[in-house]
């Protein structure tokens, strides 16, 4: 997580047709102008968000909001929508781009796919969960959309009670009110941004959840969800087995698919919410399985 945005200076990094920017003691940048005069439409303010972080690389949400006179809230709603679209990088209290974006790697590459049918698995399995709930949320770009999408009353403070090793949903929930948050300790794999080994496994042991959400990149009833990665598996299996009920979020091209290895078994599956361009054969036989599906 970046540090708290410092206090501006007088130095001047920037001028132009979006107004001035001045740099803080941390690098962050303070922002005024004729901009902040307007309220463009949501696409046009992302744009000139995309272009203001990559002039200067760090820019905070509170600035952003006072620049585009908008909610915190909205200004974070745009930077999660131009991370998925892999043009900068969410942090604590805002986001950086160029050269401190570098790490997004195969994760902003994954989070593009599909998103529209992301958005609809995330808004149908984020209302199976109830307030008083603990929930497990895996790595994963499709948890994460689920992440991004829970109900209004699941964000006030001590509703619900999330646990992960994904840095994206750390950063999504952290900006809530008061989040009652347990954020995994162990190895930071960029690919993913998300912890995994000994530690993460370990924390998970010593918990319990009355929900888990588990991402895959394959699914078959023949070898249950599968991830390309071994240590990604371990640590789904792990939520799997201390949660009393276990859903996957898949997209339909991951239904069929066969990946390098096992998570867990068909068997351990309660619910599958996927998006309604499945596949109806692979559907059938999943339900077969017995598995509950939920087409979003």
């Amino acid at each position: 997580m970046s540090a708290h945005p410092g206090a501006p200076t007088a130095g001047t990094v920037g001028r132009g047709a979006l107004g001035v920017a001045s740099r803080g003691a941390e690098g962050d940048v303070s922002l005024r102008g004729p901009a902040a005069l307007g309220t463009p439409g949501a696409r046009d303010r992302r744009d000139q968000i995309a272009r203001l972080v990559a002039e200067h690389e760090r820019v905070s949400v509170a600035e952003l909001a006072g620049r585009f006179l908008v909610t915190d809230a909205s200004i974070r709603r745009d930077l999660v929508i131009l991370e998925e679209e892999g043009r900068l990088r969410r942090v604590h209290g805002g986001a950086v781009g160029g050269a401190a974006s570098r790490h997004l790697g195969s994760y902003a590459g994954k989070a593009r796919e599909h998103r529209e049918e992301k958005v609809r698995i995330g808004t149908a399995a984020a209302a199976m969960i109830s307030a008083g709930d603990v929930v497990f949320l895996d790595s994963g770009t499709t948890v994460a959309a689920l992440a991004a999408r829970m109900p209004g009353p699941l964000r006030r403070s001590g509703a619900i009670t999330v646990v992960t090793p994904s840095l994206p949903i750390v950063e999504e929930i952290g900006s809530w009110e008061a989040p009652h948050l347990i954020c995994l300790g162990g190895l930071y794999l960029p690919d993913y941004r998300a912890v995994v080994g000994p530690q993460a496994v370990a924390g998970i042991r010593e918990l319990s959840a009355d929900i888990v959400f588990l991402g895959c990149e394959g699914l078959t009833t023949e070898e249950g969800l599968t991830t390309p990665h071994v240590l990604v598996a371990e640590v789904g299996a792990m939520m799997a087995a201390r949660a009393r009920r276990v859903v996957v979020v898949a997209d339909a091209s991951k239904l069929g698919q066969s990946g390098f290895t096992p998570i867990i078994p068909i068997s351990a599956v309660n619910t599958l919410v996927t998006d309604a361009g499945a596949d109806p054969a692979h559907v059938e036989r999943i339900r077969a399985a017995g598995v509950e599906v939920i087409l979003a």
